[in-house]
């Protein structure tokens, strides 16, 4: 059975957990950890990818973020690949590091921002890499120690987490401390680590009795939020796909958008796809970018190659050119003549 494609969005919230190839260990060092924080501070900094809340295990870590100027699957691409080569020169080792697929988690904010940041931030105490929560409080490889002001992390949104607990800094601390404190009896809940519907409400034969009640539910796997937030989700999703399919049945491709563009701003696709770093032809570029990569569901990678630009810079693009889009009310999702 095909794999779902992974659902992303401008602004989205993703619960992001990835394992090690048959669960063996990422990190046999505290040097391990160090080098894995300083890709992901480096990729989120570059990408202006807020986190929230974070947790590295020793064959898995948990991250909480939001989408910023690149999608999760870009940022993730380039943190996992640039740690696995590093691991295995430092072990002198070959091979996959990481399970093939990390899991992405789109979250509905209101009902879970909170919550999956306790979850997260209380795996080491889960784990038993620590034993209290005064000592997960000065716990290095954890977010929870950010937050708690015991360590530097000018990459994680601390702020956002403690705004929700009051405008005063120490007064906020404490009350995000006993509200993580109160999770630890709740133990590891199967229901925010993705399924939808299916974990929260406990199950297939959980969601069976509902619909027999003729309550609408929906589950997905690559969602964490109730029945209407799920299938808002999936639809937005299946919107995007149609789109797709329709501009693959006119036979747009590349060539086409670029000719598209060239239209609309009054350039020659040679101008276009020309080097240089002239406004008129940077703008059309963004546009380029934009429509290849969200509306012909191009890899940033491909649209990069035939650009002679850099994959980081496509990504970059396509978010000024989404921009202009809506700037200039340039309607580049409707079909391409």
């Amino acid at each position: 059975m095909p794999r779902k494609a992974r659902i992303d969005a401008p602004g989205a919230l993703h619960h992001i957990i990835c394992r090690g190839i048959e669960k063996r260990k990422i990190f046999r060092a505290d040097s391990d950890r160090d080098d894995f924080l300083e890709r992901v501070a480096k990729a989120l900094l570059d990408s202006q990818t807020p986190c929230y809340a974070w947790a590295l295990l020793p064959n898995h870590f948990h991250l909480l973020l939001r989408t910023g100027n690149a999608s999760i699957a870009q940022l993730m691409r380039r943190i996992l690949s640039g740690y696995a080569g590093s691991f295995n020169r430092r072990y002198r080792r070959v091979g996959h590091l990481f399970q093939n697929r990390y899991k992405s988690i789109l979250c509905q904010e209101d009902a879970y921002f909170l919550e999956l940041v306790r979850y997260i931030h209380l795996n080491p105490l889960r784990v038993n890499l620590v034993s209290t929560i005064d000592e997960l409080d000065h716990y290095t490889y954890s977010g929870h120690s950010t937050i708690m002001g015991h360590r530097d992390g000018a990459w994680q949104k601390t702020d956002e987490v403690l705004s929700r607990f009051g405008g005063n800094s120490r007064v906020a601390k404490k009350g995000y401390r006993s509200f993580v404190e109160k999770g630890i009896s709740l133990g590891k809940r199967r229901e925010l680590t993705g399924g939808g519907l299916i974990r929260s409400l406990g199950g297939w034969s959980e969601i069976k009795s509902f619909r027999r009640l003729k309550e609408h539910c929906k589950g997905d796997e690559r969602i964490l939020g109730d029945s209407d937030f799920v299938e808002s989700v999936l639809a937005i999703q299946r919107e995007h796909l149609e789109r797709r399919y329709a501009f693959q049945a006119q036979g747009v491709d590349f060539k086409s958008v670029v000719t598209r563009v060239g239209d609309i701003l009054g350039l020659g696709a040679e101008t276009i796809t020309a080097p240089g770093k002239q406004s008129r032809r940077a703008e059309a570029r963004a546009l380029v970018c934009y429509l290849a990569t969200r509306e012909l569901g191009m890899t940033a990678v491909s649209v990069a190659r035939l650009l002679g630009v850099t994959q980081p810079a496509v990504t970059r693009a396509a978010y000024r050119g989404e921009a202009l889009a809506k700037e200039r009310n340039l309607h580049l999702v409707a079909p391409i003549d």
